[in-house]
């Protein structure tokens, strides 16, 4: 049997083991991050606010714009400090990265985790 991110036995992940889900979120951003660097050449950076209240998974230089991208690892899609985010901010462009289709949003873009290199065709702009 092939050991699996942390050192997890494989077997953890396929049986859906509680520990996996108590990791759920953060292996999503580990695996966000690493597809943000290999697939779109970024370089994120991390945003939290002072009281800790608000946070920002990753900000990513585009050419003309900093990019608040958001993580989701299941279907509730709520993005509170995204939007909070964007509410202050104003940025031109928004992602939520999740499980759910590629869709457009008044404010913001979701793009399925599958297809995250499609955030290069947004950092071009």
């Amino acid at each position: 049997m092939q050991k699996a991110y942390l050192d997890l036995d494989a077997q953890v992940i396929i049986d859906g083991n509680r520990i996996f889900t108590e990791f759920k979120g953060a292996l999503t951003e580990q695996y966000v991050l690493q597809q943000l660097i290999a697939e779109c050449n970024a370089e994120p950076y991390y945003y939290s606010t002072a009281n800790s209240s608000g946070e920002i998974d990753f900000l990513l230089h585009g050419r003309t714009t900093i990019i608040p991208v958001g993580v989701k690892a299941e279907e509730n899609l709520r993005a509170k400090s995204l939007k909070a985010f964007c509410e202050k901010y104003k940025p031109k462009y928004t992602v939520r990265t999740s499980i759910s289709d590629y869709r457009e949003q008044e404010w913001m873009t979701n793009i399925p985790l599958y297809n995250i290199d499609r955030i290069k065709e947004i950092l071009s702009k």
